[in-house]
């Protein structure tokens, strides 16, 4: 059975790379933080607010919020492109997602840390949310708890029940993740020798995939 070019391992393993280097990429050069998921964002809103500290709380309202917006944009997008060719709305995304990047590396140094880590809370979301299947598993591109999740238990049924197949879904969750990390060790001397401008290497590997999406 054919998959779908936006559903196949070359498109996750070039977007989980790119979901591993911004981690990095917020992480030394935008305050220390990270910008992908909102677990943590939504641990410290709860305990700024237990604490009564109103005005730290909603700072952290911010990225979640943010977040949640790039889920709402891409289910727009994904209504109008029904009945489109397979991959053509994640398409639309990743020339976004490309396009704004291009313009974060622009941004000076002295550009305010929390403009751009919302502005990657923003599109990270749409990453995520735009590619959710990888040959029919259900994954993520720009976070590694569910992947490692579902892989194990994957690797679980293949060690236990001898299902061969299971054993090959574990290897791929465990590419994904793999990828990832590849991508977030990449970033540190990248980040470190071109400092900003290093987030334009993302944009080359969403390219690469609005590319490869655009010869199926």
């Amino acid at each position: 059975m054919s998959v779908p070019r936006h559903e196949a391992l070359p498109t996750a393993l070039l977007l989980a790379a790119v979901g591993g280097f911004l981690d990095t990429y917020t992480y030394f050069t935008r305050g220390g933080v990270f910008a992908n998921a909102q677990t943590g964002n939504m641990v410290l809103f709860s305990i700024a607010a237990a604490r009564g500290e109103l005005l730290r709380a909603a700072y952290y309202l911010i990225p979640i919020a943010a977040f949640a917006l790039g889920v709402l944009v891409t289910e727009g997008l994904r209504a109008r492109g029904e009945g489109a060719p397979p991959g053509r709305w994640q398409r639309t995304v990743l020339l976004l997602e490309a396009g704004i990047l291009g313009v974060v590396g622009l941004l000076p140094a002295s550009f305010p840390d929390p403009a751009v880590n919302v502005t990657i809370s923003f599109l990270c979301s749409m990453q995520v949310n735009s590619f959710r299947q990888l040959e029919g598993l259900p994954y993520a591109t720009t976070m590694c708890t569910g992947n490692l999740r579902s892989g194990s238990g994957q690797l679980w049924r293949f060690l236990f029940l001898r299902d061969r197949e299971a054993g090959q879904k574990a290897l791929r969750y465990l590419w994904v993740i793999l990828v990832f990390c590849l991508g977030a060790g990449v970033g540190v001397p990248l980040a470190a020798c071109l400092g900003g401008t290093s987030v334009w290497f993302c944009s080359l590997g969403l390219l690469a995939v609005w590319a490869w999406l655009g010869t199926g």
